[in-house]
């Protein structure tokens, strides 16, 4: 089982406080949203919980079966998808998948061909990703999110770049994650969280 702790954690960017006072407990087999008008915070957030940005104030106590994680341990555990996160765009995608799963290994039994065939690209599984859509682009950092062998996802803007086909595939694979996976989600789109029991306005921490 794992838990991440949110204790007093505050982000500040120079004399301005993005948020303060943040108290949380996410548990592993649930899903989280954090919504809010864009500005206020939902990003800086999840990448505090990633560990990809230094805290101001507070601390995070990640622990898998009580015990405690590292810091430094702690990105092993995620698998992240975000507008700012950026694809090796001179790999074409089988060649992004085989070398993302050696640092980050795939779920039980998926291969990269099977992996291409569920992104709905496996007609483009030699072609570069700088030659990608914004679309299939979008696609491919959903599917390394969904399928790698991670206990948490984070999404952020999950349906950015998607037209409505995208939206349809990504409602469908984001319900089929494991439900032992602790799942958290920045958005202000109803439609990407309308499954989700947990929503959190980031502006009570204002």
């Amino acid at each position: 089982m794992l838990t991440i702790r949110v204790e007093q954690v505050g982000k500040k960017y120079r004399r301005e406080w993005i948020f303060r006072r943040v108290d949380l407990t996410l548990n592993a087999g649930t899903s989280y949203t954090f919504v809010g008008p864009n500005g206020s915070g939902k990003s800086t957030l999840l990448q505090l919980l990633t560990g990809s940005l230094p805290l101001t104030e507070g601390k995070l106590i990640y622990t898998i079966n009580g015990n405690v994680l590292e810091s430094d341990d702690w990105f092993r555990h995620i698998s992240l998808a975000a507008p700012y996160l950026e694809l090796i765009e001179e790999l074409t995608l089988d060649e992004l998948l085989i070398f993302h799963q050696t640092f980050k290994p795939f779920k039980t039994n998926l291969t990269p061909e099977m992996i291409a065939d569920r992104l709905l690209l496996s007609h483009a599984r030699h072609k570069e990703i700088k030659y990608f859509s914004s679309g299939m682009k979008q696609r491919v950092k959903l599917g390394l999110a969904f399928f790698s062998d991670a206990p948490v996802v984070i999404l952020d803007e999950p349906t950015a770049n998607l037209d409505r086909q995208g939206a349809a595939w990504y409602h469908e694979q984001v319900q089929l994650l494991n439900p032992n996976q602790l799942l958290l989600i920045g958005s202000n789109i109803p439609d990407e969280y309308d499954f989700c029991p947990n929503v959190l306005d980031v502006m009570q921490w204002k």
